[in-house]
Parts: structure tokens; sequence; C-alpha cells
């Protein structure tokens, strides 16, 4: 499994390890991954998603996971959500 966050895209990234002599030495900065379900209300399902911290308070500002991928851009989406966004979307179409 790779270390990218599903719905953001986030993923590691690299800097310097910086001592107190001022000695640098390369490093990865990692996201806070977490391995969350999230319930879809229009599809009355829920989705195991691995998904950043920030992108989790992020679900719960706009209103949940629906509203989420509602505006959210597809290049940032996994192949995972990216499915369940066009599953919500047929779902509120034929509704």
């Amino acid at each position: 499994m790779s270390r990218v966050c599903e719905l953001t895209g986030k993923g590691p990234m690299s800097g310097n390890t910086i001592s107190h002599a001022h000695n640098k030495s390369r490093r990865r900065f990692l996201p806070n991954l977490n391995e969350v379900t999230l319930i879809s209300d229009v599809l009355g399902q829920s989705f195991k998603l691995r998904v950043t911290a920030a992108a989790l308070r992020s679900v719960d500002h706009r209103g949940g996971l629906d509203a989420y991928l509602a505006k959210a851009r597809d290049e940032e989406l996994s192949a995972a959500a990216l499915k369940i966004k066009k599953d919500i979307a047929k779902a509120q179409a034929a509704a």
C-alpha cells in the first residue's frame, strides 16, 4: 500500500533533518494517514479509505463524504474514491 491519501492525493515529501550543529541529512515527511470508514448518505453504504487527518476534517467541514466528493477534483482522488464519486452522481441523477 502506498502512503498516499485517497481523497486529497497528499503523499510523502522529502526534506532535511537539521541537527543542533546544523548538520543536514535527508529525511521523509510522511502524511498522517488513518484507515477510516466513511458513510455515503445517498448510497446508504460505508466505505473504508486511507485518509489524512486534514482530509477527514475537510470531509466533516463540508458535511459528509457525498458533499466532499462532489466538490473534489478528479485528479486528486484515488481510483476507489473516483468510483464512489461516480456512483453517487448516478444515484443523485436517478433520484
